[in-house]
């Protein structure tokens, strides 16, 4: 049951499925096909109904993913037409397509750069047009990927603008100036295109002159937008900037005014524009920035395009035509009555004798048709005057709402200076009130300060009485105790004492006395001020009698306030004299209180002493442990530099190599680790307290160093004797200098002398000597490399084709010059050579595929050349492989003339077969050590390897086949000879043998000896080249270096090894 029931959800998904792949086939094809019909070469503007279905394409996917992919394609470097038909389109897409188009767009900037600075070195007319309008679609992108809230087409409103602007003063002045410039770019393009139909013969009429005319509606629409935010932007700035500040920026606004009013102008005059665009007028000067009521009269500039489709023709190629107006229903009346006649006519026969009015009716049907036509046209002309005239309603509409909110502003500005003007008056009454405190407090201290002066004046009298009376009991008690000496000294003091207050007294009251009276001045003139001020005020209120009833009553309070103040001034003079007896009370306990604070701070200086004391010791303490960490860290340093000098001497580590790149590498990271505990030592010498990091660089040198050292021992392993000896002393040397600094680090004594330059010196040494041992390849810059790549791939597929040519030739001309088996030999083995060369030529075309999708899948953001640049040593294996292979192919096709020729040896043409061989497996190898393990270029690689092998196969054999058909072999016939004879016969035999031997292995010493100077050319290391050749065996039971200097596409295939002859018995 269940399987029953689920065959119908099956059969939908897969028609489903088979519905969605039919339709997304279809959609590419119509895509591709506007895409092809929009951007092309002809000298026309680009049809609506193509951009639109490019646009439209856009907003069903969500994306512009299907155009980028078909538009890449494109040969934009060929044709400047092309290239702007296409920064046009992409123009539309923009502005028009989904939002997610402008993401998609700026993944292809630095193609659109590319082109513009193509075109633009270029002396072209278009060619200087495709820069300009380059330049604008990036300069487009960059805004709206910087300010994402506004839309590429700029619909925006003023709320949205206010809102990317900000109240950040700075954000408002960035982005004005971004603006500026994104309307410069829009300025410059139109200016030219229209510079350019001026001096030319082409007017708007004219396709040549339409196809640059077009994309300047896109500008207009661009230029009434970016004007309106220039003005709003502007604005903000005045008010809240000065205006000499902003003089620049209204001076470029004022030449972008003028620019653009001129460019409206020009364009509103061409016969081109007035039937698909409405050109707003700009007015006749520019807003004045200055006043700020100036921002009411602004009105937005507002772009009309009309509805009405330009006429197309139906192109006969087209996919999905455009929907035609159905007229059956028009014409199926008028088609009835031939209908009923024929029927008629059937019947009854013909009217009138026999005569036929068909003609008649098909004129009458064909006029009616003209009406219907001429009907509709009037009927669709009305409809687009209808539409005209509610678009000018619609724009007077605006302009009257316009007009209303600068009526709002307006009134919304008197509101506020009447309000500005109420708080004025608010001020003035506030001032007039506190004036009006400020005198009653003036005669309150006057009047106040006159009863302090006569009350001192009393206390001055009381004190000089009493002072008169002190006197007769002085004189008395000198008088009556004349002879005790201790109460005439006591009131000696008691005298100076009371002469000395007396003094004091009167002096403060003379004091007193001045300054009340400076006082009175001042007050006096302040009175008399704030009178006149009063005067003043009285002047200007007038007119409000009920202000100075509430003044004359506030006059009569403020003399109650007075009169209630003088009698609590009374009271507060009987309070004075309480005051004093208290002062003098507090004086004496402020007297204890003072010695028993001193007493106190006594105590607390003591305890800050022994804080500051134990402060000490624990700062102490501090450098102590941090010079102990420091002492920890460089014996560990020192345990790690040891251990790597003992390596240097293991018989463990003789087996251990590395590569002079690895060493180079690991001596520059060294040289960087030194100047860092450099200046770890500075600082820690300038800091004692901060070790941290000096033990950071320490730590990471000391491992560093020891990599240095181990590695420059294995790299010495595998270099020549010399530079092998050099280097182990630099290591060594290197060991040495980095103890004796650290050994310097450990004491206090020279820790100031300690110096790291020593171990720089011989860490240079060591770098050099890497770089000297690097292997010596071809002396080619890195910028040049992937140039050269294309060339020898280029220069490898002509040599092969060249081949094929000559072998044609050869093969001809063998035909002509012989005939029987060695025309059959010679066929078969340039048969052979043939489908070699087209198996190679097959090789080389895939491994350039493959090498392509590489480049594309590796190198990210950055270019072609900076990929190969950075993967040199790859892109040198495929320089090299692409040389031998190309030098194989000419070889072989030099063999096998000389074959056919017989000038040659078969076993020159087996050699070449096999180092063709050799060379497309290096070829191979160096394609597939960055290729993707399931790219189908990479399996359709390695099948045109296994064909090359076969086809090289098949040559070996046609060449040992047609030697074999072509020497004479002698019968050996051994019946006539006697035994002696047979035994002579035996021994010159076995000479020859061991003269052949003898030959073979001096042949093959010197093909070894040439192996080797190839490979030491090559830059392969001699572990390697002694492995390859079976030369040295206790060498190849050796572990190869982690890292290489060569890839192992670089090697040669190994040597054939000499057979093993079992001794051959002398006598039988």
């Amino acid at each position: 049951m269940n399987s029953i029931r689920q065959v119908p959800s099956r059969v939908k998904t897969k028609r489903t499925e088979t519905n969605l792949g039919a339709e997304r086939e279809h959609f590419d094809k119509q895509q591709l096909s506007s895409i092809s019909k929009a951007i092309n070469s002809n000298e026309a503007p680009v049809k609506e109904k193509h951009a639109r279905r490019i646009i439209l394409g856009t907003h069903r996917e969500k994306g512009a993913f299907t155009f980028w992919s078909y538009a890449l394609g494109l040969p934009l470097s060929s044709n400047s037409i092309l290239s702007w038909k296409f920064c046009h389109v992409v123009h539309k897409v923009l502005r028009d397509g989904h939002h997610n188009s402008l993401q998609d767009c700026m993944r292809h900037h630095s193609n659109i750069v590319e082109t513009g600075q193509l075109w633009g070195n270029l002396h072209d007319r278009y060619g200087q047009l495709v820069a300009l309008y380059a330049k604008l679609l990036c300069t487009k992108m960059e805004f709206h990927v910087k300010h994402s809230e506004i839309r590429a087409n700029l619909e925006v409103t003023d709320e949205v603008l206010e809102r990317v602007a900000g109240t950040d003063i700075n954000n408002v002045f960035q982005l004005t100036v971004e603006v500026f410039d994104y309307l410069d770019t829009e300025l410059r393009l139109a200016e030219t295109v229209i510079r350019q139909l001026n001096t030319s013969i082409a007017i708007s009429t004219l396709t040549s002159g339409q196809c640059r005319l077009s994309p300047l509606i896109q500008v207009i629409q661009d230029c009434s937008h970016l004007y309106h935010f220039t003005v709003k932007l502007l604005f903000k700035l005045h008010a809240c900037l000065p205006a000499d500040t902003l003089q620049g920026h209204r001076d470029r606004f004022h030449d972008q005014f003028h620019s653009l009013k001129t460019f409206f102008n020009k364009a509103r005059d061409m016969m081109y524009f007035k039937r698909l665009i409405q050109i707003p007028k700009l007015p006749e000067s520019p807003p004045n920035f200055l006043h700020a009521a100036s921002l009411a009269k602004h009105a937005r500039p507002v772009v009309v395009i009309p509805d009405e489709d330009e006429p197309e023709q139906v192109d006969d190629d087209d996919d999905d035509p455009e929907p035609l107006i159905n007229v059956s229903d028009v014409t199926m009346p008028s088609m009835a009555v031939p209908q009923q006649f024929d029927i008629f006519d059937q019947t009854f026969g013909p009217a009138n004798g026999g005569f036929d009015d068909r003609d008649i009716q098909i004129e009458n049907l064909k006029q009616d048709l003209e009406l219907l036509r001429t009907d509709l046209e009037r009927v669709k002309g009305e409809a687009q005057r209808y539409i005209t005239q509610l678009k000018s309603q619609i724009n007077s509409l605006e302009a009257e709402l316009e007009e209303q909110r600068v009526q709002k502003q307006r009134a919304l500005v008197e509101n506020e200076q009447l309000r500005m003007e109420l708080e004025a008056t608010r001020r003035r009454n506030a001032e007039h009130e506190s004036v009006q405190a400020t005198f009653g407090e003036a005669e309150t201290r006057a009047q106040a300060t006159e009863q302090r002066y006569n009350k001192l004046k009393e206390k001055h009298t009381e004190l000089v009485s009493s002072h008169a009376e002190l006197l007769r009991k002085s004189a008395d008690t000198v008088k009556m105790l004349s002879a005790t000496q201790q109460t005439q000294e006591e009131v000696e003091r008691t005298k100076q004492q009371l002469a000395f207050e007396v003094d004091r007294i009167k002096q403060d009251a003379d004091m007193k006395l001045e300054e009340q009276k400076f006082e009175m001045e001042k007050l006096k003139r302040e009175f008399d001020e704030k009178k006149a001020e009063v005067e003043r005020v009285k002047g200007t209120l007038q007119s409000n009698e009920k202000v100075g009833e509430q003044q004359t009553r506030s006059m009569s309070a403020l003399q109650a306030e007075k009169e209630r103040l003088m009698h609590s001034v009374s009271e507060k003079e009987a309070a004075l004299s309480a005051l004093r007896h208290a002062a003098q009370l507090q004086q004496s306990s402020l007297q204890q209180e003072r010695e028993r604070s001193t007493r106190e701070l006594g105590e607390l200086q003591g305890r800050l002493q022994e804080k500051s004391s134990r402060e000490e010791q624990l700062q102490q303490k501090l450098l102590e442990e941090q010079f102990s960490l420091l002492q920890g860290t460089v014996s560990e340093a020192e345990s790690i530099i040891q251990d790597a000098v003992a390596k240097l001497d293991d018989p463990l580590h003789i087996r251990c190599t590395s590569s002079p790149d690895y060493l180079v590498s690991r001596a520059e990271a060294t040289l960087g680790s030194i100047d860092k505990v450099k200046r770890g030592h500075s600082d820690y010498l300038t800091n004692m307290g901060d070790v941290g990091g000096l033990l950071r660089a320490l730590t990471q040198f000391s491992h560093l160093a020891a990599d240095t050292i181990i590695n420059g021992s294995a790299t010495a392993h595998m270099a020549p004797t010399d530079h092998a000896d050099r280097l182990t002393e630099n290591c060594r040397g290197c060991a040495t200098q980095s103890l004796q600094f650290l050994k310097d680090l450990k004491s206090k004594a020279s820790l100031q002398r300690a110096d790291p330059a020593s171990i720089r010196i011989v860490v240079q040494k060591i770098l050099r000597l890497g770089k000297e041992l690097r292997p010596k390849g071809v002396d080619v810059r890195q910028d040049e490399l992937g140039d050269l790549v294309d060339k020898e791939m280029a220069a490898t597929s002509a040599a092969i084709e060249e081949a094929v040519r000559r072998i044609d030739e050869m093969m001809n001309q063998a035909r002509k010059d012989t005939s029987g088996v060695k025309l059959e030999v010679n066929e078969r083995i340039l048969y052979s050579c043939t489908d070699l060369m087209k198996a190679i030529h097959l090789l080389v075309l895939t491994s350039t595929d493959l090498q392509k999708e590489i480049v594309e899948g590796g190198r990210g953001a950055a270019t072609i050349k900076e990929f190969y640049a950075r993967n040199s040593r790859w892109t040198e294996g495929l320089i090299s492989a692409s040389k031998a292979v190309g030098w194989g192919a000419t070889q072989m096709v030099e063999s096998a003339d000389k074959v056919v020729l017989h000038t040659g040896k078969y076993e020159e043409l087996i050699v070449c077969s096999h180092e063709i061989a050799a060379s497309t497996a290096q070829l191979v190898a160096s394609s597939k050590v960055k290729a993707d393990r399931n790219s189908t270029k990479l399996t359709a690689l390695q099948q045109a390897s296994r064909r090359v092998n076969e086809m090289a196969a098949n040559v070996v054999a046609s060449t040992k086949t047609g030697q074999e058909n072509l020497e004479d072999k002698d019968t050996m016939d051994f019946s006539g000879m006697s035994l002696i004879k047979l035994k002579m016969e035996e021994m010159e035999s076995q000479v020859k043998v061991l003269e052949l031997e003898n030959q073979l292995g001096n042949e093959r010493l010197r093909l070894g000896e040439l192996r080797k100077k190839h490979y030491d050319i090559a830059g392969v290391p001699a572990a390697d080249l002694s492995e390859g050749n079976g030369l040295a065996p206790s060498a190849a039971s050796e572990p190869s270096s982690p890292k290489p200097s060569k890839p192992s596409i670089m090697r040669k295939p190994a040597l054939a090894q000499k057979p093993n002859l079992p001794p051959k018995n002398m006598f039988r």
